[in-house]
């Protein structure tokens, strides 16, 4: 890295947390150039400036770290927790600078990012950037076509419509139906809630895709270091990424499920 970059690019980089995170460490003066305070806005060329949160130093490392983990059931997807539950990060070897990407709720599973990268967090989870986020969903009863059309289209919660889904049926059971949603927003529990006002409550939730980054045949609770060929992925979204327009409506259909539908 050479020349001046904005000082939360510098930070997140630094693997501090996300973007905005690094924002905030800054609002609160916690952060200083060369002894002198920071102000949001503020850049700093990391080469020739001396940068320090809380007066510890930060340096930028050499390499990142990026750790595709199958988050299950029951595990929080924090980087600890207050009541002594499990959380992603003892699943996976100690490092005081991973965090978790993309946070599932304590009853979902699928796919998390850990990494380092305070960068690539930020375009995987802004909703600027349009990244879709894919998950198979077992839902209460079956949901008839014009209530998945609802879903396509977005419905009310609290004031607020949701964004356009892509909803589409994989698989009918005697009580339940398997959906397969993609999103591009990441209101918290969206699909749960989405779900639960249309009538059709969550009893499972799998995340697939994060982006370009895909869960395979991780079984829950495994984790593996990222390929070559998907750190490259993510790189390119990093490198002049613009923001990608946000999923149109589309309709409901009905499609074959693949082999992992009901994990």
């Amino acid at each position: 890295m050479g020349g001046k970059e904005r000082l939360q690019k510098i930070l997140a980089q630094a693997g501090l947390g996300s973007r905005r995170a690094c924002e905030e460490l800054i609002r609160q003066g916690r952060v200083t150039v060369n002894g002198i305070v920071a102000r949001l806005g503020s850049s700093a060329d990391p080469a020739r400036d001396a940068i320090a949160v809380d007066g510890k130093p930060v340096q930028l490392p050499g390499s990142h770290t990026y750790i595709l983990l199958h988050k299950p059931r029951g595990v929080v997807s924090t980087v600890r927790d207050t009541h002594g539950r499990r959380t992603v990060l003892d699943l996976v070897p100690a490092s005081s600078r991973l965090y978790p990407v993309g946070r599932l709720d304590l009853d979902s599973e699928g796919l998390m990012l850990l990494t380092d990268d305070g960068e690539v967090a930020l375009r995987l989870t802004h909703p600027r950037y349009g990244q879709a986020k894919e998950y198979h969903v077992k839902v209460r009863g079956h949901p008839g076509k014009e209530t998945l059309q609802r879903w396509c289209e977005g419905i009310v919660i609290e004031g607020e419509r949701t964004l356009p889904a892509e909803v589409t049926v994989l698989r009918r059971e005697a009580n339940s139906t398997w959906l397969r949603v993609v999103l591009r927003e990441g209101r918290k529990r969206e699909i749960r809630r989405v779900a639960e006002a249309l009538g059709h409550p969550v009893e499972r939730l799998i995340r697939l895709r994060l982006g370009p980054l895909k869960l395979g045949n991780l079984k829950p609770g495994e984790w593996r270091p990222l390929t070559p060929g998907e750190i490259a992925a993510l790189c390119r979204l990093t490198e002049g990424a613009q923001a990608t327009p946000l999923l149109p409506s589309a309709p409901s259909r009905e499609e074959n499920p693949p082999e992992d539908a009901t994990r």
